[in-house]
């Protein structure tokens, strides 16, 4: 594990560049680690998502999984990888300040 400046802000990484402490997370974090991820701009849809896996996340001490996201949210996995390309539950797992979820590659 080691460190990483994300917005400004050193936080605690794994190998694969996931936050290991969600507390650390920020709405700035998640904004730079989206732009690295390839979204330019995180709109009221992607918050929705994020703020959902967030709360997940603090609940079940684990990043949700598509299904658990799709179901939760109401969002279809058609507009999960529409917001979140090429992998979704990952990617909104690292711009959320959680780790990968389980059943990633």
């Amino acid at each position: 594990m080691g460190t990483k400046v994300i917005a400004g802000k050193t936080v605690q990484v794994n190998d694969e560049g996931f936050m290991t402490n969600p507390n650390e997370w920020t709405k700035d974090i998640a904004c730079e680690i989206a732009l690295q991820e390839g979204i330019p701009d995180l709109t009221p849809a992607h918050w929705k998502i994020i703020e959902f896996c967030r709360q997940q996340g603090a609940n079940g001490g684990k990043a949700p999984t598509l299904r658990q996201i799709t179901t939760g949210t109401g969002a279809s996995t058609k507009e999960l990888f529409t917001l979140f390309p090429k992998g979704p539950a990952k990617k909104v797992a690292r711009i959320s300040g959680l780790g990968k979820p389980e059943g990633c590659v």
